[in-house]
């Protein structure tokens, strides 16, 4: 789970769920094609991408109050989508 005061991502055994300013969105693991993320230009950003299984593009970014807590969230996700998604 990654969260600032406006935006959230939480990757579990559901899938992925992304909070937007309020606006929610669920991603089943049956229905994604793909998720990606990186560090923002700042370096104190997670940019997450979520494709859906018919092409659709989703995004969410979370701004960490420090590079350190970037890095743990970094570490939490690896081994997360790695044992959900191996594949990609």
């Amino acid at each position: 789970m990654a969260v600032d005061r406006h935006n959230s991502v939480v990757v579990d055994s559901a899938g992925v769920a992304f909070e937007d300013h309020g606006r929610s969105a669920e991603f089943p693991w049956h229905e994604i094609r793909s998720v990606h993320y990186k560090a923002g230009p700042n370096g104190k950003t997670l940019m997450m991408a979520v494709i859906h299984l018919d092409g659709r593009f989703y995004e969410c970014v979370v701004d960490a109050k420090s590079r350190d807590l970037l890095g743990t969230w970094f570490a939490q996700l690896a081994p997360v989508l790695g044992y959900y998604r191996p594949l990609g």
